[in-house]
């Protein structure tokens, strides 16, 4: 067993992380500039000195799960979710149920109560926002930022939700109330369900192909019939009625509402959409045909 692979296997014993689900190579590279730049000669040198260092644990987790994030990250996607997407999610339901996976230090979240906010007064809205590292758990229930976290952020939202102290920014109280913070892995833990929203950005291209799939499906299982699932610019899914869902636009896919297989002679046939009774009318007139 390689010096990476024992160190996989003491992170999983230790954490519950499993290393092997991300990409080999971006992972190593990583983790072995972080050890290298600490003074330690390979992963063994490097995990027991983990066990002894509870701030050294934490800057391997900062630098596994990569928490670079800002506000309105890709803006024109923030867009389409607040023009296009939520106006059709809330026609169904007023009180939607919404995720933050993987949310780092909070931007993304308050993005999102900050958009619903255009639609919905703040004690309506809710949001769930998880990740993996406690750490930035803690800095984004903290919710100062730097200005080039708000960057993107239009100028009277700026306004609107944020205060500047010196050098920094601080979220309003208010927004911070509408996110519940909690520690979650994406790759162990079992999700929720019936959610109007998962957003689940910038963290899927660490993963490896089996990790992702599995992932896609575990989301599609999170969702009520005809929730969207809203990922990252570098992580549109190609396939995704592999997974039971339509692509409602680029870099959304919408859960389908129902989903029927249907075998004709050697051949499957997808149907989606379809009331039950307008399913039964369909199964009533092809049996006529017959």
């Amino acid at each position: 067993m390689s010096d990476y692979q024992q160190f996989i296997t003491n992170v999983k014993k230790k954490t519950g992380i499993d290393l092997a689900q991300y990409k080999e190579a971006q992972m190593k590279r990583r983790l072995t500039s972080l050890y290298e730049k600490r003074g330690f000669r390979n992963f063994q040198e490097f995990f027991q000195a983990m066990e002894k260092n509870e701030a050294l644990f934490h800057e391997f987790l900062d630098r596994m799960t990569i928490n670079v994030s800002e506000f309105y990250r890709n803006a024109n996607r923030w867009e389409v979710l607040e023009k296009q997407i939520l106006p059709k999610l809330l026609e169904r339901n007023r009180r939607l149920k919404v995720w933050s996976a993987a949310c780092s230090t909070g931007e993304e979240p308050y993005t999102l109560v900050m958009v619903l906010s255009n639609f919905l007064p703040l004690s309506q809205i809710s949001v769930l926002a998880t990740d993996i590292d406690e750490n930035a758990i803690s800095r984004a229930k903290i919710g100062v930022y730097t200005e080039r976290s708000l960057q993107e952020v239009p100028e009277a939202m700026k306004k609107k939700f944020f205060t500047k102290e010196g050098m920094y920014y601080k979220i309003d109280e208010n927004i911070k109330k509408a996110v519940t913070f909690k520690k979650h892995n994406l790759l162990a833990d079992p999700f929720d369900t019936n959610y109007d929203l998962i957003v689940c950005r910038n963290v899927l291209i660490y993963f490896t192909e089996e990790a992702k799939q599995v992932l896609y499906h575990k989301f599609n299982n999170a969702l009520r019939p005809g929730g969207i699932l809203f990922v990252g610019s570098t992580e549109q899914i190609f396939n995704p009625s592999s997974y039971g869902f339509d692509t409602e636009a680029t870099f959304f896919t919408e859960k389908w509402n129902s989903f029927v297989r249907v075998h004709r002679k050697d051949e499957f046939f997808f149907y989606k959409h379809f009331s039950f009774f307008q399913f039964m009318i369909y199964c009533y007139i092809n049996a006529l045909k017959s």
